[in-house]
């Protein structure tokens, strides 16, 4: 399978090009921001939601300023996210670092978070960025939805299918949509053309996360602690498909250990054996494949290039990953 550093290519300057300038925009005049913003610098991760932004700009006209301030608008606002999560979560490391609340403590980290999002939305007003302000804010209020949505229903460990769709795309698939969609709008691509480009991240999305939940059964090694969903309660799609195909008396037990025994090693490789032996992985996987599939039909839409191309690649990627 082709890497990501391979994948990027045709947008290889543009991404250097973008890191300064991502790295300017969370410039402060406070010693401790800028210590910290810093240390945010330092986990870069894959650089896959700005690959989404300047891929689609490019497969739908051209990658100009507007497309460097729609991905940094996308990263300013999900480094955000993912500080308050952390907080939310009172989780003590993010990709093997230590969390901004581990270090500096909720507080420090709440108001971080603030200034982040602060200096995306300053960043859009100073430039009358309005369009790819609201693709992105919607984003943001679609995700606090999906995370909402999935606290809700944590409590009710039965639930249907239709439920864990809806919250996959709200609190997943809805950034690397406004991904695509910021990368088209920034083009001067038509409204229907960014709506295309939006269900083409939706869609990639969902992939993704399906993706991300076979991963919790072992299917790869990903140095993400096996079990670690059923831990924290969080229903995917392999379990929900198992226990939809089980007698009632099963489906009792299952969900009484996932609920009172998450905690006990045992048990959870109890839970993960019984969604293996249900089909719930095969299952799954075939889901994945199916939104794969309709992202690549709405990419067949758009004329051949570098850039299309390269989103194909990386659609494969994002579903045939190890990691």
């Amino acid at each position: 399978m082709l890497k990501l550093k391979e994948i990027q290519t045709p947008i290889a300057k543009e991404l250097e090009l973008f890191e300064v300038r991502f790295k300017e925009s969370m410039r402060s005049s406070v010693p401790l921001l800028n210590r910290i913003t810093q240390y945010i610098l330092k986990q870069k991760g894959k650089q896959m939601r700005p690959m989404f932004v300047f891929l689609s700009a490019g497969l739908c006209g051209s990658i100009n300023d507007s497309t460097y301030r729609g991905a940094s608008l996308v990263e300013l606002l999900h480094t955000a996210s993912l500080v308050h999560d952390d907080v939310v979560d009172n989780a003590n490391e993010r990709r093997g670092f230590f969390s901004i609340n581990a270090l500096w403590k909720n507080k420090v980290a709440v108001l971080v978070g603030d200034f982040l999002l602060s200096k995306g939305l300053l960043l859009s007003v100073a430039s009358n960025e309005h369009d790819l302000l609201r693709i992105v804010s919607e984003a943001v209020e679609e995700m606090s939805e999906g995370e909402l949505l999935q606290i809700e229903k944590a409590r009710k460990l039965d639930i249907e299918e239709s439920i864990y769709f809806e919250i996959i795309k709200k609190k997943t698939a809805s950034l690397i949509a406004s991904c695509c969609a910021c990368g088209a709008s920034s083009s001067g691509a038509s409204k229907e053309i960014v709506e295309r480009l939006s269900e083409f991240g939706e869609k990639v999305g969902i992939a993704f996360q399906i993706k991300d939940d076979l991963f919790d059964f072992g299917t790869d090694d990903v140095g993400k602690p096996v079990g670690n969903d059923i831990k924290e309660k969080k229903m995917t799609l392999p379990l929900i498909y198992a226990l939809k195909h089980s007698d009632r008396a099963e489906k009792r037990r299952i969900i009484n250990l996932v609920r009172n025994h998450s905690e006990d090693k045992e048990k959870v490789a109890e839970v993960i054996d019984f969604v293996r032996k249900s089909g719930g992985l095969e299952y799954a996987q075939e889901q994945m494949f199916l939104y794969q599939k309709e992202a690549f039909d709405i990419l067949g839409s758009f004329p051949e290039s570098e850039y299309r191309k390269a989103l194909e690649q990386l659609v494969r990627f994002t579903t045939e990953r190890n990691k």
